[in-house]
């Protein structure tokens, strides 16, 4: 691999010679501007404004335009000896847990390769101390007209340093999340932890640009003058409404897509709970029957209350009557000997 950048490693005291290199690498598709018309490349040509002429790669370089327009010009050594100590070194000022890491700073990735045999010593050290305290390393470094900061680890045998963008870099997340309040339910919660069982894990290795591999089939056929392969139609279905319908289905077919039985996927572990869940608003009717149950007991215990007292009226009405009745039969007490 090509190195992009001749240095050291700043280890304290200790000094470690590297070439960086680059860890990653590009498989897009570029394309080529054209003219519609004939098919003509286009080209962009670099001309000198004052000679009013086309300039070469070489005669190019670097120039920073000042506030009132003059070009004050640069050139690789005036930044080369830059009175920093991190110009032609990776500074390592820090070792710190990988997971004080912000993923939102990590940047381009590089190789660090041991430059001669008197490098192999100390970058071996690094490298086996780095694994032992299952730390990274933060260090400071200039490439490329900017001082940046890094990220070494280890990755198999190898020093690998990640570019980190510097905390100011990145944005707060404001006005991102949703405004409103979002209240999520138990059971979707477990049909959503359903789904990513099912789904399950994946082995990297596995995944492909399909969009990449599909842009060669049409290149090669049209190359070729054959018909361009036909797009997929677009999945068809209505617009899911119901997020616990859309949860569910969603679970259906990726355990259909696993090959697993039609019957399986009915099963879903929260099945239980979004059946209890389900019972809340039968609970809440259960309240109103026993506000109910109350107003009738009320009901009734005020009806008994009523008819005891119209039984209590009765039986006074009753008692009048009977000591009238005993008056009048006192009086009537010789009439109703007779026919006796």
């Amino acid at each position: 691999m090509r190195s992009i950048w001749n240095g050291a490693i700043s280890f304290g005291l200790v000094s470690i010679p590297i070439k960086l290199v680059n860890a990653t690498e590009s498989h897009s598709i570029s394309f080529r501007q054209i003219h519609t018309e004939d098919g003509g490349r286009i080209r962009y040509r670099k001309f000198c404004e004052l000679e009013d002429r086309e300039v070469t790669q070489g005669e190019i370089g670097k120039g920073y335009e000042d506030a009132d327009g003059s070009i004050i010009p640069i050139t690789d050594e005036d930044l080369s000896s830059l009175p920093i100590p991190t110009a032609k070194t990776i500074e390592i000022v820090a070792f710190v847990p990988a997971d004080r890491i912000d993923p939102l700073q990590m940047d381009a990735a590089y190789y660090l390769q041991a430059s001669g045999a008197p490098a192999a010593k100390p970058y071996t050290l690094l490298r086996e101390a780095l694994k032992r305290s299952n730390k990274v390393a933060i260090a400071k470094f200039a490439l490329r007209g900017r001082e940046r900061l890094g990220m070494l680890r280890v990755v198999g045998e190898a020093i690998a340093m990640h570019g980190l963008l510097w905390p100011d870099e990145v944005r707060a997340p404001e006005g991102v999340a949703p405004d409103t309040n979002v209240t999520v339910r138990d059971q979707e919660l477990d049909l959503a932890d359903a789904l990513m069982d099912t789904l399950g894990e994946v082995d990297l290795e596995d995944l492909h640009d399909e969009y990449r591999e599909a842009v060669e089939e049409v290149i090669a056929a049209k190359a070729a003058g054959e018909a361009l392969p036909q797009a997929p139609e677009p999945a068809t279905g209505g617009k899911v409404l119901d997020l616990m319908a859309a949860l569910e289905n969603s679970v259906r077919a990726a355990r259909e897509s696993r090959g697993e039985e039609a019957g399986e996927h009915a099963e879903v572990k929260s099945l239980p709970e979004r059946k209890t869940a389900r019972a809340a608003p039968k609970q809440t009717g259960g309240k109103k029957s026993a506000s109910t149950a109350k107003k009738t007991a009320a009901k009734k215990t005020t009806a008994s209350a009523k008819k005891s007292t119209a039984k209590s009226g009765q039986g006074t009405k009753k008692t009048a009557s009977k000591s009238t009745a005993k008056k009048t039969t006192t009086k009537k007490s010789t009439p109703r000997k007779r026919p006796a």
